[in-house]
């Protein structure tokens, strides 16, 4: 009697766990969906290494971290380490291993940490997605959800576009950080060249990399889907996907979209690759008849918006999408069957993919021509004409990135092997840079993941990637035209943001990295499970393993992550007390909560430093001047690059007086930032007044020693005006780099102190100027003319303009001229 009792509660149990089972994976599903649509909106988590950008990427990791905990619950029984593919879950786990080891030389201990929390999340997406999308119908789910948030993010930037700030920002500013005054931050960028289409990523460059991605993923799925509501859909958004496109005025995008275009069509039989170029034709040119009407509202709507300008704007950009979606089905109903089946015998030859991309490459190379070197541009807006106008290899932009990818090599030989740490490029680039440019970004994603890891973390990031890409064609090459279609999408999103990222910072988005990833999971999903033949572990073993290191890694994270969070909460607090309160207890309080989780964070850490110099400089109580230099030395063993902590012990050892201190950190630092004309002119200053304090005592060796490292310094600033002048001619310098008055003066003198007159007439000489009322360009005419009294010689031209001036000058020329040293 009990037997069927037993076997009655074993089977309701068994259905009760598979439909728990399902719950949760379709939680998991639906919970990464939301999750990628709340990371798009808050401005793609750029990880900008700034304050304001902190919190976004922390709850990102806490997201991530319980979808990802999740996983582990449902994939807990099915846990196994027997083929390649699944060995690929832990080979990934070596990607933030490597940003772990690069911390021993990690030149912000900051900027690594948070790198290796972004490198966790990537690892955690690529993990999750290469189990979710092996299931056929979630696959279809997170396909059908990226390309929907592919679209809200193409309207949200029409609607920023054609002047509906407020409406945009009301829509996502409930839940957005890029949201403020009730507009979304910089949807549209301003710089010289206009008005800039940016949407979510308040950077227009790495808008056009998304657009792009989506742009090709649309017109596959298009060609690929069999309902009509579809087709129409994704040929309706082809039109709004390229205006965009042209409205970003991104010439990175240009110059890489037949780059990629072509690598993809490779991988397509020849009937779609004949449907990929109809389609592009079909909507570039209903993209071209809207480009001007739409792009002169735009202008026009974003200084004043009026509604009837709008609606017609709106009107004609609907209108054409409604054409060319209408054209695109119809295209796909009755030509697209026909020609497959025409093209069918051509499709079964060998090597039959590759003639129409090599076509393509000369019709690219056609086009180019046409819009580069003839009138034909002209049918564009003046904005986007310019920029293509612009387009060479002497332009500014391509020069400062070579300068860029030649800093880089010369970071990476200093740190060649674990590299500098996450964030090296930021923490670093001013020591290594060329000319004084600005750019916390080396505008290349390999380039900067070479310096922050070095050599062993590239090869391991290039072999995992490019093996999942070998991997991935080679299952697609021996399956069926359905099984590819099947996740073909994925390789269109890794291989579009990996080959855009060769020019550009696009990965510095955490959005674009997490789809990156997410592409690379998705290609894992459809390689071939080949079992291993020397790397294998029991079912019991491996589920242990596994689960184990998962778990514990993803409890540290969760609590890292949230801790994170309670310090980015303190931080802010106490910066908007500091703006708001005179209360010092009251400032200082979430200031040491943020320092006792993060005990060297920079911003928290150089604002109480300030609180404690205010605090000195008010009482002259030394226990505030001794707190504010602890906390700035500590600052600096762990940020030994950040100018900003520096600078502030300057300051503080100069409030105490204490000018020797001051002196020798800035020569000891100069080194660091060697474009920074007002560091150098700072430390030309303090050689000569140490060194004329120096003179006064008596202490000749001392003087030398200060005049000696003020004239290298002087001579530093001279070979960098020099070596500026050999800049190519299309390459802006960036940052003023001169040779000042002052600088020129203190040199001077401290040539003529050193009882070198003739050196020192040969540098006033060079600060002689015709505005002899100003006190510095008097005093440099002044010790000019001692200098030459001194060797017997005369400028009888700057003596009688000086004379003019200042009849007194005279005698203090005289004066001068008579000192000895």
């Amino acid at each position: 009697m009990s037997n069927p009792v037993y076997g009655k509660q074993m089977k309701t149990s068994s259905k009760a766990t598979a439909n728990s089972a399902s719950t949760l994976l379709w939680s998991l599903s639906i919970g990464l969906i939301l999750f990628l649509l709340w990371s798009a909106f808050q401005v793609a988590l750029f990880n900008g290494q700034l304050l304001q950008f902190e919190a976004p990427i922390y709850w990102a990791v806490a997201i991530t971290t319980l979808l990802f905990i999740l996983w582990v619950v449902i994939y807990f029984k099915q846990m196994r380490l027997e083929t390649q593919q699944d060995w690929l879950k832990v080979a990934v786990i070596l990607l933030p291993l490597t940003y772990v080891l690069s911390l021993i030389n990690a030149a912000s201990e900051y900027l690594a940490n948070n790198m290796i929390l972004i490198q966790c999340i990537y690892a955690m997406i690529f993990v999750m997605t290469m189990y979710l999308l092996q299931n056929n119908k979630i696959n279809h789910i997170i396909q059908s959800s990226l390309i929907g948030i592919a679209y809200v993010i193409v309207g949200f930037g029409m609607l920023n576009w054609l002047g509906a700030f407020n409406f945009a920002g009301k829509l996502v500013g409930w839940f957005s950080a890029g949201v403020i005054n009730g507009v979304y931050n910089q949807a549209i960028w301003n710089d010289s060249n206009g008005a800039r289409l940016a949407s979510v990523f308040q950077y227009p460059n790495t808008y056009a990399a998304f657009l792009m991605a989506f742009l090709f993923i649309s017109i596959f799925s298009m060609i690929r889907s069999r309902r009509v509501y579809t087709q129409l859909l994704h040929g309706f958004m082809l039109v709004p996907i390229i205006l965009s496109l042209l409205l970003t005025l991104s010439r990175t995008g240009l110059v890489m979209l037949p780059i990629v275009f072509v690598i993809l069509l490779l991988l397509l039989k020849p009937a779609k690759q004949i449907l990929w170029f109809i389609y592009c034709a079909v909507s570039a040119i209903g993209t071209l008849l809207v480009l001007n009407p739409i792009n002169t509202a735009g202008l026009e709507l974003q200084k004043q918006f009026t509604g009837s300008l709008a609606a017609k704007s709106w009107a004609i950009l609907i209108g054409a999408s409604l054409v060319v979606a209408l054209l695109s089905w119809s295209i796909q109903r009755f030509i697209a069957p026909k020609l497959e089946v025409k093209l069918q015998s051509w499709s079964a030859r060998k090597a039959s993919s590759v003639w129409i991309p090599l076509g393509s490459v000369v019709l690219t190379v056609v086009v180019a021509v046409l819009l580069l070197g003839t009138g034909v541009r002209n049918i564009l807006p003046d904005s986007i004409s310019t920029r293509l106008e612009n387009i060479n290899f002497q332009q500014h932009s391509v020069l400062e990135r070579i300068t860029f990818y030649k800093d880089a090599t010369k970071l990476f030989a200093d740190y060649p092997i674990i590299g500098a740490g996450g964030g090296a490029w930021t923490a670093l680039y001013e020591k290594y840079q060329n000319n004084p440019y600005v750019s916390a970004q080396a505008h290349n994603f390999f380039m900067q993941y070479l310096v922050e890891v070095g050599l062993i973390g590239f090869l391991v990031f290039m072999a995992f990637i490019l093996y999942v890409f070998y991997q991935y064609i080679c299952s697609y090459v021996r399956r069926n035209e359905e099984e590819n279609e099947s996740h073909f999408v994925y390789f269109i999103l890794s291989m579009s943001f990996l080959v855009l990222s060769i020019l550009d910072f696009n990965m510095s988005y955490v959005f674009i990295g997490m789809l990156v990833f997410l592409g690379i999971g998705g290609m894992a999903a459809a390689i071939e499970p080949i079992p291993t033949r020397r790397l294998k572990m029991g079912e019991t073993t491996a589920r242990g393993f596994y689960n184990t290191v998962a778990g514990i890694a993803a409890i540290v994270l969760l609590i890292v992550s949230i801790r994170f969070l309670q310090a980015n909460h303190y931080a802010i607090e106490g910066r908007e007390l500091a703006r708001s309160s005179q209360d010092f207890q009251q400032i200082k309080a979430p200031l040491d909560k943020d320092l006792s989780i993060r005990s060297t964070h920079s911003d928290s850490l150089m604002l109480l430093a300030s609180l404690y110099q205010q605090g000195y400089t008010q009482t002259k109580d030394e226990q505030f001047y001794t707190a504010a230099v602890q906390l700035l030395q500590r600052g600096l063993e762990a940020e030994p690059y950040n100018k900003g902590i520096v600078k502030q012990l300057i300051g503080i050892y100069e409030v105490k007086g204490d000018n020797d201190q001051a002196y020798s950190l800035q020569k000891e630092y100069a080194s660091n930032y060697i474009w920074d004309m007002e560091w150098y002119e700072q430390l030309i200053s303090r050689s000569f007044d140490l060194g004329y304090q120096a003179l006064g005592q008596g202490d000749n060796t001392k003087k030398e020693s200060y005049f000696n490292s003020g004239l290298a310094a002087y001579q530093h600033v001279v070979d960098g005006v020099e070596h500026l002048k050999t800049l190519p001619k299309g390459q802006m310098q960036g940052q003023p780099f001169e040779v000042t008055p002052t600088m020129i003066l203190n040199a001077g003198k401290m040539k003529y102190m050193s009882n070198d007159p003739s050196g020192a007439s040969a540098i006033l000489k060079t600060g002689i100027a015709n505005d002899l009322t100003d006190a510095t360009n008097r005093e440099i005419a002044r010790w000019y003319l001692a200098s030459l009294q001194k060797e017997g010689q005369q400028d009888q031209s700057v003596y009688d303009k000086l004379i003019a001036v200042s009849p007194s000058e005279a005698e203090e020329i005289r004066k001068i001229a008579e000192l000895n040293f």
